[in-house]
């Protein structure tokens, strides 16, 4: 499948991930379908989609986005908790929790439900695309790929667009137009399996491991860390603040 054939996109889990990558796909004019297990889950994602602090509703309050485009893009949104109701989707974004036993769970019941020509990625924060395919079909492993997002995706313009030995040229283009196409700025990683991370982690990971040395050592406190990477480097958030670091702020 090629970029120009991609009109319906399937997210399969919602929360504060699935609602924003939906939101942004929505407001690029693609119709949108979200998949999760119970009517609740259903309400937070709709909750954080319209009235979320990095929702449309504010989008629309800070002039990012007139009234007009905010309900055309709800309008692109629908919700099921029924995966067959996706089997008609042309790309597939997975964003479950981050298990790998869970997301090869999904994505071979998905292998058996969607149409064959789908494209399916994942959002996953760093395990191996390879791993994460295991279980679907050798016909559709061309087919997949990673597309990892910064969190609050509404506001962060990054996605990672991860490919393996087995995707395809048309798959790789596809899954990097669709980004694009939703305002994303794309830096493309091959896959590494044994690894953890992409580049936005594993680099994340290797400051934090420096950090936490200087911190052992008696270098500096974590807030004078905290201080140095904030305004010495433009850092957007602390490593050691009072809302848990900036891995949970990303």
């Amino acid at each position: 499948m090629k970029l120009d054939d991609v009109k319906t996109i399937g997210i399969m889990g919602g929360g504060v991930m699935g609602g924003g990558i939906a939101q942004i796909m929505a407001i690029a004019g693609y119709e949108v379908v979200v998949r999760d297990l119970t009517h609740e889950l259903v309400k937070v994602t709709q909750e954080a989609i319209f009235e979320g602090r990095w929702g449309m509703k504010r989008a629309v309050e800070r002039g990012k986005l007139s009234f007009d485009e905010c309900a055309a893009a709800i309008d692109r949104i629908s919700f099921t908790l029924a995966p067959r109701e996706m089997r008609d989707v042309d790309f597939i974004i997975e964003a479950v929790p981050e298990k790998l036993d869970l997301k090869q769970q999904v994505f071979a019941e998905l292998d058996t439900l969607i149409k064959p020509e789908a494209i399916f990625t994942t959002n996953t924060s760093g395990f191996p695309v390879v791993d994460v395919a295991r279980d679907v079909s050798e016909g559709r492993k061309p087919l997949f790929a990673g597309m990892h997002y910064s969190n609050p995706v509404p506001t962060m313009k990054m996605c990672e667009v991860i490919y393996t030995p087995q995707t395809s040229q048309d798959t790789i283009d596809a899954v990097k137009g669709v980004a694009e196409k939703a305002g994303r700025v794309v830096s493309m990683v091959k896959d590494e399996p044994g690894s953890y991370g992409f580049v936005m982690n594993r680099v994340f990971a290797a400051a934090k491991r420096e950090a936490d040395k200087i911190v052992e050592a008696g270098l500096a406190t974590r807030e004078d860390v905290d201080k140095a990477m904030m305004t010495g480097r433009n850092w957007p958030a602390a490593f050691y603040g009072q809302r848990g670091g900036i891995g949970k702020q990303w």
